[in-house]
Protein backbone atom coordinates (compact mmCIF):
# COMPACT_ATOMS: atom_id res chain seq x y z
CA UNK A 1 0.00 0.00 0.00
CA UNK A 2 1.28 3.44 -0.91
CA UNK A 3 1.47 5.83 1.98
CA UNK A 4 -0.63 8.95 1.93
CA UNK A 5 2.17 11.30 0.80
CA UNK A 6 3.04 9.16 -2.21
CA UNK A 7 -0.62 9.05 -3.25
CA UNK A 8 -0.87 12.82 -3.10
CA UNK A 9 2.36 13.28 -5.21
CA UNK A 10 1.05 10.80 -7.76
CA UNK A 11 -2.34 12.48 -8.02
CA UNK A 12 -0.92 16.07 -8.21
CA UNK A 13 1.99 15.31 -10.64
CA UNK A 14 4.67 16.83 -8.42
CA UNK A 15 7.29 14.24 -9.45
CA UNK A 16 6.59 14.93 -13.09
CA UNK A 17 7.07 18.66 -12.53
CA UNK A 18 10.40 18.13 -10.74
CA UNK A 19 11.70 16.02 -13.62
CA UNK A 20 10.71 18.66 -16.17
CA UNK A 21 12.23 21.40 -14.03
CA UNK A 22 15.61 19.68 -13.72
CA UNK A 23 15.64 18.93 -17.44
CA UNK A 24 15.05 22.56 -18.30
CA UNK A 25 17.59 23.64 -15.72
CA UNK A 26 20.21 21.36 -17.26
CA UNK A 27 19.48 22.68 -20.74
CA UNK A 28 19.74 26.25 -19.47
CA UNK A 29 23.11 25.52 -17.85
CA UNK A 30 24.39 23.94 -21.07
CA UNK A 31 23.16 26.93 -23.05
CA UNK A 32 24.93 29.31 -20.64
CA UNK A 33 28.12 27.27 -20.92
CA UNK A 34 27.83 27.44 -24.69
CA UNK A 35 27.35 31.23 -24.58
CA UNK A 36 30.31 31.59 -22.25
CA UNK A 37 32.45 29.51 -24.60
CA UNK A 38 31.38 31.66 -27.56
CA UNK A 39 32.32 34.81 -25.67
CA UNK A 40 35.61 33.20 -24.72
CA UNK A 41 36.32 32.39 -28.38
CA UNK A 42 35.68 35.98 -29.47
CA UNK A 43 37.80 37.22 -26.57
CA UNK A 44 40.54 34.77 -27.56
CA UNK A 45 40.55 36.13 -31.11
CA UNK A 46 40.97 39.66 -29.75
CA UNK A 47 43.63 38.78 -27.18
CA UNK A 48 45.43 36.34 -29.45
CA UNK A 49 45.80 38.89 -32.24
CA UNK A 50 49.42 39.84 -32.72
CA UNK A 51 51.04 41.32 -35.79
CA UNK A 52 53.84 38.78 -35.48
CA UNK A 53 51.48 35.80 -35.11
CA UNK A 54 50.92 33.83 -38.30
CA UNK A 55 47.35 33.39 -39.55
CA UNK A 56 47.74 29.58 -39.38
CA UNK A 57 48.42 29.80 -35.63
CA UNK A 58 45.44 32.10 -35.20
CA UNK A 59 43.11 29.77 -37.14
CA UNK A 60 44.43 26.81 -35.14
CA UNK A 61 43.50 28.54 -31.87
CA UNK A 62 40.03 29.47 -33.18
CA UNK A 63 39.27 25.93 -34.44
CA UNK A 64 40.44 24.37 -31.18
CA UNK A 65 38.00 26.53 -29.22
CA UNK A 66 35.12 26.07 -31.71
CA UNK A 67 35.33 22.30 -31.48
CA UNK A 68 34.41 22.48 -27.81
CA UNK A 69 30.88 23.52 -28.80
CA UNK A 70 30.62 22.62 -32.51
CA UNK A 71 31.91 19.80 -34.66
CA UNK A 72 33.98 21.49 -37.35
CA UNK A 73 36.82 20.09 -39.42
CA UNK A 74 38.25 23.04 -41.31
CA UNK A 75 38.44 26.85 -41.54
CA UNK A 76 38.91 28.93 -44.71
CA UNK A 77 40.06 32.54 -45.13
CA UNK A 78 39.83 34.33 -48.48
CA UNK A 79 41.12 37.87 -49.03
CA UNK A 80 41.29 40.36 -51.89
CA UNK A 81 44.58 40.39 -53.78
CA UNK A 82 45.03 42.49 -56.94
CA UNK A 83 41.24 42.82 -57.38
CA UNK A 84 40.81 39.03 -57.16
CA UNK A 85 39.34 36.92 -54.35
CA UNK A 86 42.13 34.59 -53.29
CA UNK A 87 42.11 31.73 -50.79
CA UNK A 88 44.88 32.90 -48.46
CA UNK A 89 44.64 30.35 -45.64
CA UNK A 90 43.21 26.86 -45.04
CA UNK A 91 43.49 25.16 -41.66
CA UNK A 92 44.23 22.30 -41.45
CA UNK A 93 45.53 21.87 -44.98
CA UNK A 94 46.21 18.12 -44.87
CA UNK A 95 43.17 16.73 -46.75
CA UNK A 96 41.57 19.87 -48.13
CA UNK A 97 40.77 19.92 -51.82
CA UNK A 98 40.56 23.71 -51.79
CA UNK A 99 44.22 24.70 -51.81
CA UNK A 100 45.89 27.96 -50.80
CA UNK A 101 46.23 30.35 -53.70
CA UNK A 102 42.96 29.26 -55.31
CA UNK A 103 41.41 32.19 -57.20
CA UNK A 104 37.62 32.15 -57.09
CA UNK A 105 35.86 32.91 -60.39
CA UNK A 106 33.59 35.93 -60.68
CA UNK A 107 30.59 33.70 -61.45
CA UNK A 108 29.21 30.49 -59.90
CA UNK A 109 31.32 30.73 -56.76
CA UNK A 110 30.05 30.61 -53.18
CA UNK A 111 32.95 32.69 -51.92
CA UNK A 112 32.45 35.29 -54.64
CA UNK A 113 28.68 35.39 -53.94
CA UNK A 114 29.25 36.09 -50.23
CA UNK A 115 31.85 38.72 -51.09
CA UNK A 116 29.56 40.58 -53.50
CA UNK A 117 26.28 40.32 -51.55
CA UNK A 118 27.80 40.84 -48.06
CA UNK A 119 25.44 38.11 -46.87
CA UNK A 120 26.36 34.77 -45.22
CA UNK A 121 25.69 31.52 -47.13
CA UNK A 122 24.95 28.08 -45.66
CA UNK A 123 25.52 25.10 -47.98
CA UNK A 124 24.56 21.45 -47.40
CA UNK A 125 26.78 19.33 -49.60
CA UNK A 126 25.20 16.24 -51.16
CA UNK A 127 27.83 13.71 -52.32
CA UNK A 128 27.56 12.25 -55.85
CA UNK A 129 24.92 14.77 -56.87
CA UNK A 130 24.95 15.05 -60.65
CA UNK A 131 24.17 18.76 -60.90
CA UNK A 132 26.97 21.08 -59.80
CA UNK A 133 25.87 24.69 -59.37
CA UNK A 134 28.95 26.27 -57.80
CA UNK A 135 32.69 26.20 -58.37
CA UNK A 136 33.27 24.86 -54.83
CA UNK A 137 30.79 21.96 -55.26
CA UNK A 138 32.99 20.17 -57.77
CA UNK A 139 35.82 20.16 -55.24
CA UNK A 140 34.03 19.62 -51.91
CA UNK A 141 31.91 16.69 -53.11
CA UNK A 142 35.16 14.73 -53.44
CA UNK A 143 35.62 14.92 -49.66
CA UNK A 144 33.58 13.97 -46.58
CA UNK A 145 32.37 17.54 -46.18
CA UNK A 146 28.60 17.79 -45.62
CA UNK A 147 28.11 21.29 -44.27
CA UNK A 148 29.65 24.54 -45.43
CA UNK A 149 28.99 28.04 -44.06
CA UNK A 150 30.57 31.29 -45.26
CA UNK A 151 30.53 34.77 -43.69
CA UNK A 152 31.69 38.09 -45.16
CA UNK A 153 34.52 39.88 -43.37
CA UNK A 154 33.25 43.44 -43.14
CA UNK A 155 35.27 46.34 -41.77
CA UNK A 156 34.09 49.96 -41.91
CA UNK A 157 31.37 48.96 -44.35
CA UNK A 158 33.81 47.38 -46.81
CA UNK A 159 34.14 43.64 -47.46
CA UNK A 160 37.80 42.68 -47.11
CA UNK A 161 37.39 38.90 -47.38
CA UNK A 162 35.34 35.78 -46.63
CA UNK A 163 35.56 33.45 -43.59
CA UNK A 164 34.41 29.83 -44.02
CA UNK A 165 33.61 26.82 -41.77
CA UNK A 166 33.45 23.21 -42.95
CA UNK A 167 31.92 20.19 -41.15
CA UNK A 168 31.60 16.49 -41.95
CA UNK A 169 28.27 16.38 -40.13
CA UNK A 170 24.79 17.54 -41.03
CA UNK A 171 23.19 19.56 -38.24
CA UNK A 172 21.12 22.66 -37.72
CA UNK A 173 22.42 25.67 -35.89
CA UNK A 174 20.31 27.57 -33.40
CA UNK A 175 19.55 31.22 -34.33
CA UNK A 176 22.00 32.38 -31.67
CA UNK A 177 24.76 30.33 -33.32
CA UNK A 178 24.47 32.29 -36.57
CA UNK A 179 24.74 35.51 -34.59
CA UNK A 180 27.86 34.14 -32.92
CA UNK A 181 29.50 33.25 -36.24
CA UNK A 182 28.72 36.74 -37.53
CA UNK A 183 30.29 38.32 -34.41
CA UNK A 184 33.32 36.07 -34.75
CA UNK A 185 33.74 37.05 -38.41
CA UNK A 186 33.38 40.75 -37.59
CA UNK A 187 36.04 40.46 -34.88
CA UNK A 188 38.37 38.59 -37.24
CA UNK A 189 37.80 41.26 -39.91
CA UNK A 190 38.84 43.98 -37.45
CA UNK A 191 41.99 42.03 -36.54
CA UNK A 192 42.93 41.51 -40.21
CA UNK A 193 42.36 45.19 -40.99
CA UNK A 194 44.55 46.19 -38.04
CA UNK A 195 47.22 43.80 -39.24
CA UNK A 196 47.06 45.23 -42.78
CA UNK A 197 47.30 48.77 -41.41
CA UNK A 198 50.26 47.81 -39.26
CA UNK A 199 52.10 46.24 -42.19
CA UNK A 200 51.32 49.28 -44.37
CA UNK A 201 52.81 51.57 -41.71
CA UNK A 202 55.75 49.20 -41.27
CA UNK A 203 56.35 49.15 -45.04
CA UNK A 204 56.18 52.94 -45.21
CA UNK A 205 58.58 53.23 -42.26
CA UNK A 206 60.97 50.75 -43.84
CA UNK A 207 60.90 52.65 -47.16
CA UNK A 208 61.60 55.93 -45.34
CA UNK A 209 64.47 54.37 -43.38
CA UNK A 210 65.98 52.83 -46.53
CA UNK A 211 65.70 56.16 -48.34
CA UNK A 212 67.23 57.97 -45.35
CA UNK A 213 70.13 55.51 -45.19
CA UNK A 214 70.82 55.54 -48.93
CA UNK A 215 70.80 59.32 -49.44
CA UNK A 216 74.36 60.23 -50.55
CA UNK A 217 74.29 63.50 -48.61
CA UNK A 218 75.19 63.31 -44.91
CA UNK A 219 72.12 63.95 -42.78
CA UNK A 220 72.04 64.62 -39.03
CA UNK A 221 69.10 65.12 -36.69
CA UNK A 222 70.27 67.33 -33.80
CA UNK A 223 68.31 67.97 -30.60
CA UNK A 224 68.23 71.23 -28.63
CA UNK A 225 71.36 70.21 -26.67
CA UNK A 226 73.43 69.72 -29.85
CA UNK A 227 73.24 65.94 -29.39
CA UNK A 228 73.01 63.77 -32.52
CA UNK A 229 69.82 61.69 -32.30
CA UNK A 230 69.91 60.23 -35.82
CA UNK A 231 72.26 60.07 -38.78
CA UNK A 232 72.48 58.13 -42.04
CA UNK A 233 75.17 55.79 -43.38
CA UNK A 234 76.89 58.57 -45.33
CA UNK A 235 77.88 60.05 -41.95
CA UNK A 236 79.38 56.72 -40.82
CA UNK A 237 81.47 56.53 -43.98
CA UNK A 238 82.68 60.12 -43.64
CA UNK A 239 83.73 60.04 -39.97
CA UNK A 240 84.65 56.31 -40.05
CA UNK A 241 82.76 55.58 -36.81
CA UNK A 242 79.82 53.37 -35.85
CA UNK A 243 76.49 54.69 -34.54
CA UNK A 244 77.20 54.29 -30.77
CA UNK A 245 80.44 56.27 -31.08
CA UNK A 246 78.67 59.00 -33.06
CA UNK A 247 75.71 59.35 -30.69
CA UNK A 248 78.02 59.79 -27.68
CA UNK A 249 79.29 63.12 -29.07
CA UNK A 250 77.81 66.47 -29.90
CA UNK A 251 77.71 67.65 -33.50
CA UNK A 252 80.61 70.05 -33.00
CA UNK A 253 82.72 67.46 -31.16
CA UNK A 254 82.21 64.84 -33.85
CA UNK A 255 83.20 67.11 -36.74
CA UNK A 256 85.81 69.10 -34.76
CA UNK A 257 84.11 72.41 -35.57
CA UNK A 258 84.45 75.60 -33.55
CA UNK A 259 80.92 76.45 -32.39
CA UNK A 260 81.55 80.13 -33.17
CA UNK A 261 82.00 79.34 -36.87
CA UNK A 262 79.21 76.78 -37.08
CA UNK A 263 75.96 77.43 -38.98
CA UNK A 264 74.26 75.22 -36.37
CA UNK A 265 74.90 77.87 -33.70
CA UNK A 266 73.39 80.51 -35.97
CA UNK A 267 70.34 78.29 -36.60
CA UNK A 268 69.81 77.89 -32.83
CA UNK A 269 69.91 81.66 -32.39
CA UNK A 270 67.84 82.77 -35.39
CA UNK A 271 65.50 79.75 -35.78
CA UNK A 272 66.04 80.16 -39.53
CA UNK A 273 67.71 78.02 -42.18
CA UNK A 274 71.47 78.68 -42.39
CA UNK A 275 74.26 77.59 -44.74
CA UNK A 276 78.04 77.73 -44.66
CA UNK A 277 81.12 76.23 -46.27
CA UNK A 278 83.70 74.84 -43.83
CA UNK A 279 86.81 72.65 -43.84
CA UNK A 280 85.85 69.57 -41.81
CA UNK A 281 88.25 66.69 -41.16
CA UNK A 282 90.53 67.99 -43.96
CA UNK A 283 87.65 68.05 -46.45
CA UNK A 284 85.71 71.02 -47.78
CA UNK A 285 82.05 70.61 -46.85
CA UNK A 286 78.88 72.57 -47.43
CA UNK A 287 76.44 72.61 -44.48
CA UNK A 288 72.73 73.47 -44.51
CA UNK A 289 70.81 73.67 -41.21
CA UNK A 290 66.99 73.56 -41.09
CA UNK A 291 65.28 74.16 -37.70
CA UNK A 292 62.12 72.13 -37.05
CA UNK A 293 59.45 74.10 -35.16
CA UNK A 294 56.28 72.80 -33.46
CA UNK A 295 52.85 74.44 -33.53
CA UNK A 296 53.95 76.81 -30.74
CA UNK A 297 56.91 77.97 -32.84
CA UNK A 298 59.31 76.26 -30.41
CA UNK A 299 62.30 74.51 -31.97
CA UNK A 300 62.32 70.76 -31.35
CA UNK A 301 65.30 69.72 -33.47
CA UNK A 302 67.54 70.79 -36.34
CA UNK A 303 68.08 68.83 -39.55
CA UNK A 304 71.61 69.24 -40.91
CA UNK A 305 72.48 68.31 -44.49
CA UNK A 306 76.20 68.15 -45.26
CA UNK A 307 77.96 67.52 -48.59
CA UNK A 308 81.63 66.89 -49.25
CA UNK A 309 82.36 69.25 -52.16
CA UNK A 310 86.14 68.81 -52.26
CA UNK A 311 86.12 66.93 -55.58
CA UNK A 312 83.58 69.35 -57.02
CA UNK A 313 85.83 72.30 -56.20
CA UNK A 314 88.83 70.47 -57.63
CA UNK A 315 86.97 70.01 -60.91
CA UNK A 316 85.95 73.67 -60.88
CA UNK A 317 89.57 74.59 -60.19
CA UNK A 318 90.72 72.47 -63.10
CA UNK A 319 88.18 74.16 -65.36
CA UNK A 320 89.37 77.60 -64.26
CA UNK A 321 92.97 76.54 -64.73
CA UNK A 322 92.17 75.06 -68.13
CA UNK A 323 90.51 78.32 -69.11
CA UNK A 324 93.63 80.20 -68.13
CA UNK A 325 95.80 77.77 -70.08
CA UNK A 326 93.53 78.15 -73.10
CA UNK A 327 94.02 81.94 -72.95
CA UNK A 328 97.78 81.45 -72.50
CA UNK A 329 97.80 79.04 -75.43
CA UNK A 330 96.08 81.45 -77.75
CA UNK A 331 98.34 84.28 -76.63
CA UNK A 332 101.48 82.12 -76.87
CA UNK A 333 100.55 80.99 -80.37
CA UNK A 334 100.13 84.58 -81.45
CA UNK A 335 103.37 85.66 -79.78
CA UNK A 336 105.24 82.69 -81.29
CA UNK A 337 104.16 83.59 -84.81
CA UNK A 338 105.10 87.22 -84.24
CA UNK A 339 108.51 86.29 -82.78
CA UNK A 340 109.38 83.42 -85.11
CA UNK A 341 109.71 85.66 -88.18
CA UNK A 342 112.20 88.17 -86.70
CA UNK A 343 113.90 85.32 -84.83
CA UNK A 344 114.43 83.47 -88.12
CA UNK A 345 116.02 86.57 -89.56
CA UNK A 346 118.25 86.99 -86.47
CA UNK A 347 119.41 83.35 -86.61
CA UNK A 348 119.86 83.35 -90.39
CA UNK A 349 121.79 86.58 -90.52
CA UNK A 350 123.97 85.61 -87.54
CA UNK A 351 124.87 82.34 -89.26
CA UNK A 352 125.77 84.17 -92.50
CA UNK A 353 127.92 86.68 -90.63
CA UNK A 354 129.67 83.91 -88.70
CA UNK A 355 130.71 82.28 -91.99
CA UNK A 356 132.30 85.48 -93.24
CA UNK A 357 133.87 86.68 -89.99
CA UNK A 358 137.31 85.77 -88.80
CA UNK A 359 137.19 83.69 -85.61
CA UNK A 360 140.01 85.74 -84.16
CA UNK A 361 138.01 88.94 -84.23
CA UNK A 362 135.94 90.20 -81.29
CA UNK A 363 132.89 90.42 -83.57
CA UNK A 364 132.89 86.65 -83.99
CA UNK A 365 132.34 86.11 -80.26
CA UNK A 366 129.49 88.63 -80.26
CA UNK A 367 127.86 86.94 -83.22
CA UNK A 368 128.09 83.56 -81.44
CA UNK A 369 126.29 85.03 -78.42
CA UNK A 370 123.57 86.39 -80.71
CA UNK A 371 123.13 82.98 -82.32
CA UNK A 372 123.00 81.11 -78.95
CA UNK A 373 120.46 83.56 -77.52
CA UNK A 374 118.36 83.15 -80.65
CA UNK A 375 118.45 79.35 -80.35
CA UNK A 376 117.53 79.64 -76.65
CA UNK A 377 114.59 81.91 -77.49
CA UNK A 378 113.42 79.40 -80.09
CA UNK A 379 113.50 76.57 -77.50
CA UNK A 380 111.58 78.69 -74.98
CA UNK A 381 108.85 79.47 -77.52
CA UNK A 382 108.64 75.82 -78.55
CA UNK A 383 108.35 74.69 -74.90
CA UNK A 384 105.73 77.35 -74.15
CA UNK A 385 103.61 76.22 -77.09
CA UNK A 386 103.95 72.57 -76.08
CA UNK A 387 103.03 73.31 -72.44
CA UNK A 388 100.01 75.51 -73.17
CA UNK A 389 98.59 73.51 -76.09
CA UNK A 390 94.91 72.72 -75.39
CA UNK A 391 94.49 69.72 -77.67
CA UNK A 392 92.77 66.65 -76.26
CA UNK A 393 95.13 64.92 -73.87
CA UNK A 394 96.09 61.48 -75.19
CA UNK A 395 97.69 58.95 -72.86
CA UNK A 396 100.76 57.39 -74.38
CA UNK A 397 104.23 56.25 -73.39
CA UNK A 398 106.21 59.19 -72.03
CA UNK A 399 109.18 59.96 -69.79
CA UNK A 400 109.41 61.95 -66.56
CA UNK A 401 112.93 63.02 -67.55
CA UNK A 402 111.65 64.57 -70.76
CA UNK A 403 108.92 66.41 -68.86
CA UNK A 404 111.53 67.85 -66.47
CA UNK A 405 113.78 68.96 -69.34
CA UNK A 406 110.89 70.67 -71.16
CA UNK A 407 109.80 72.50 -68.00
CA UNK A 408 113.34 73.66 -67.20
CA UNK A 409 113.50 75.29 -70.63
CA UNK A 410 110.63 77.48 -69.45
CA UNK A 411 111.44 78.26 -65.81
CA UNK A 412 115.20 77.70 -65.30
CA UNK A 413 116.09 81.30 -66.08
CA UNK A 414 113.52 82.89 -63.74
CA UNK A 415 114.56 80.48 -60.94
CA UNK A 416 118.30 81.04 -61.31
CA UNK A 417 117.96 84.83 -61.54
CA UNK A 418 116.65 84.66 -57.93
CA UNK A 419 120.05 83.19 -56.91
CA UNK A 420 118.49 79.75 -56.52
CA UNK A 421 120.70 76.81 -57.41
CA UNK A 422 119.12 73.91 -59.33
CA UNK A 423 120.53 70.41 -58.74
CA UNK A 424 119.43 67.85 -61.28
CA UNK A 425 119.61 64.11 -60.50
CA UNK A 426 117.78 62.32 -63.29
CA UNK A 427 117.87 58.54 -63.42
CA UNK A 428 118.40 57.89 -67.14
CA UNK A 429 117.26 54.28 -66.67
CA UNK A 430 113.96 55.23 -65.07
CA UNK A 431 110.93 53.44 -66.56
CA UNK A 432 108.45 55.23 -68.75
CA UNK A 433 104.83 55.87 -67.76
CA UNK A 434 101.51 55.77 -69.57
CA UNK A 435 100.16 59.31 -69.52
CA UNK A 436 99.98 62.78 -71.02
CA UNK A 437 103.36 64.50 -71.23
CA UNK A 438 101.71 67.94 -71.24
CA UNK A 439 99.82 67.23 -68.01
CA UNK A 440 102.91 65.82 -66.29
CA UNK A 441 104.75 68.99 -67.30
CA UNK A 442 101.93 70.99 -65.73
CA UNK A 443 102.51 69.21 -62.40
CA UNK A 444 106.27 69.73 -62.59
CA UNK A 445 106.01 73.44 -63.35
CA UNK A 446 103.53 73.98 -60.50
CA UNK A 447 105.81 72.22 -58.01
CA UNK A 448 108.91 74.12 -59.24
CA UNK A 449 107.19 77.52 -59.05
CA UNK A 450 105.95 76.71 -55.53
CA UNK A 451 109.50 75.80 -54.50
CA UNK A 452 110.81 79.03 -56.04
CA UNK A 453 108.27 81.14 -54.14
CA UNK A 454 109.05 79.32 -50.88
CA UNK A 455 112.76 80.16 -51.35
CA UNK A 456 112.04 83.80 -52.19
CA UNK A 457 110.68 84.23 -48.66
CA UNK A 458 113.99 83.03 -47.13
CA UNK A 459 116.94 85.35 -46.56
CA UNK A 460 119.73 82.80 -46.89
CA UNK A 461 122.63 82.46 -49.27
CA UNK A 462 122.38 78.76 -50.03
CA UNK A 463 119.01 78.58 -51.79
CA UNK A 464 118.64 75.28 -53.56
CA UNK A 465 116.08 73.17 -55.46
CA UNK A 466 116.88 69.50 -56.02
CA UNK A 467 115.07 67.68 -58.84
CA UNK A 468 115.24 63.87 -58.87
CA UNK A 469 113.65 61.03 -60.82
CA UNK A 470 113.81 57.48 -59.57
CA UNK A 471 111.97 54.18 -59.18
CA UNK A 472 110.53 52.86 -55.91
CA UNK A 473 108.59 49.80 -54.76
CA UNK A 474 105.44 50.87 -52.91
CA UNK A 475 103.00 48.26 -51.63
CA UNK A 476 104.73 45.61 -53.78
CA UNK A 477 104.29 47.67 -56.94
CA UNK A 478 106.96 49.48 -58.92
CA UNK A 479 106.39 53.23 -59.08
CA UNK A 480 108.12 56.04 -60.96
CA UNK A 481 108.78 59.16 -58.86
CA UNK A 482 109.57 62.80 -59.48
CA UNK A 483 110.86 64.41 -56.28
CA UNK A 484 111.33 68.17 -55.90
CA UNK A 485 113.07 69.31 -52.71
CA UNK A 486 113.68 72.85 -51.50
CA UNK A 487 115.21 74.38 -48.38
CA UNK A 488 112.67 77.18 -48.27
CA UNK A 489 110.11 78.43 -45.76
CA UNK A 490 108.31 75.12 -45.36
CA UNK A 491 104.63 74.62 -44.50
CA UNK A 492 102.92 75.05 -41.15
CA UNK A 493 101.78 71.73 -39.66
CA UNK A 494 98.03 72.63 -39.61
CA UNK A 495 98.18 73.64 -43.29
CA UNK A 496 99.73 70.41 -44.61
CA UNK A 497 96.37 68.62 -44.64
CA UNK A 498 94.64 71.45 -46.52
CA UNK A 499 97.20 72.56 -49.12
CA UNK A 500 95.58 70.33 -51.78
CA UNK A 501 92.14 71.83 -51.21
CA UNK A 502 90.94 74.00 -54.10
CA UNK A 503 91.50 77.74 -53.62
CA UNK A 504 93.53 77.22 -50.43
CA UNK A 505 96.65 79.37 -50.48
CA UNK A 506 99.08 80.96 -48.04
CA UNK A 507 100.29 83.42 -50.69
CA UNK A 508 99.18 86.96 -51.30
CA UNK A 509 96.25 87.44 -53.67
CA UNK A 510 98.60 88.70 -56.38
CA UNK A 511 100.84 85.65 -56.18
CA UNK A 512 98.48 82.69 -56.33
CA UNK A 513 94.90 81.45 -56.75
CA UNK A 514 95.22 78.28 -54.64
CA UNK A 515 94.58 76.03 -57.64
CA UNK A 516 98.07 74.78 -58.51
CA UNK A 517 98.36 71.89 -56.04
CA UNK A 518 94.66 71.00 -56.32
CA UNK A 519 94.87 70.73 -60.11
CA UNK A 520 98.18 68.85 -59.88
CA UNK A 521 96.71 66.27 -57.48
CA UNK A 522 93.72 65.82 -59.79
CA UNK A 523 96.05 65.14 -62.73
CA UNK A 524 98.12 62.71 -60.65
CA UNK A 525 95.01 60.77 -59.64
CA UNK A 526 93.84 60.67 -63.26
CA UNK A 527 97.17 58.94 -64.03
CA UNK A 528 96.63 56.43 -61.22
CA UNK A 529 99.12 58.14 -58.92
CA UNK A 530 99.31 60.69 -56.15
CA UNK A 531 101.41 63.53 -54.72
CA UNK A 532 103.06 63.09 -51.33
CA UNK A 533 104.40 65.93 -49.21
CA UNK A 534 106.83 66.22 -46.30
CA UNK A 535 107.52 69.61 -44.80
CA UNK A 536 108.66 71.39 -41.66
CA UNK A 537 108.20 75.07 -41.10
CA UNK A 538 111.47 76.87 -41.68
CA UNK A 539 113.22 73.68 -42.89
CA UNK A 540 111.88 73.26 -46.43
CA UNK A 541 109.56 70.86 -48.25
CA UNK A 542 109.68 67.68 -50.32
CA UNK A 543 106.97 67.07 -52.92
CA UNK A 544 106.95 63.66 -54.60
CA UNK A 545 104.89 62.80 -57.66
CA UNK A 546 104.28 59.04 -57.59
CA UNK A 547 103.02 57.34 -60.78
CA UNK A 548 102.68 53.70 -61.84
CA UNK A 549 105.31 52.55 -64.35
CA UNK A 550 104.18 51.49 -67.80
CA UNK A 551 103.74 47.71 -67.93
Amino acid sequence: MMNKAEMIDLLTGVKSSKKSYYTELKETVLELQKKNMQLEIINEVTKGFNVDTSMDVMLHNILEKLNQIFTLERLYLAVVDHNQLLLANVYPLDSSKLQRGTIFPKENSLFQTVFETKQPVTKHIIPNKAEKMFFEDAILTQTDAQFFILYPLVCKGEVIGVFGFESNHQFDFAPGDYVFFQQLSDQLAACIENMNLYHAVLKSKKQWEETFRSVPSMIFVIDRNERITLCNEAVNRFVKLDDPSIYQQTFHQLLEIDAKDSPLTEAYQTLKATSKQLTILNRICELHCYPSLNEKNVMTEIIVSMNDITEKLQIEGQLIHSGKLAAIGEMAAGVAHELNNPLTAVLGNSQLLLRTTNKEKVEYKLLEDIQQCGIRCKHIISSLLTFSRQDEYVFQECSLNKAVEQVLNLVRYQIERQNIQIELHLDHHVSTINGSLQQIEQIAINLLLNAKQALEEMEVDNKKIVIETCEMVIEQQKKVCLRITDNGAGIKAPDIQTIFNPFFTTKKATKGSGLGLSVSLGIAKAHGGTIEVESKEGKGSVFTLVLPKKE
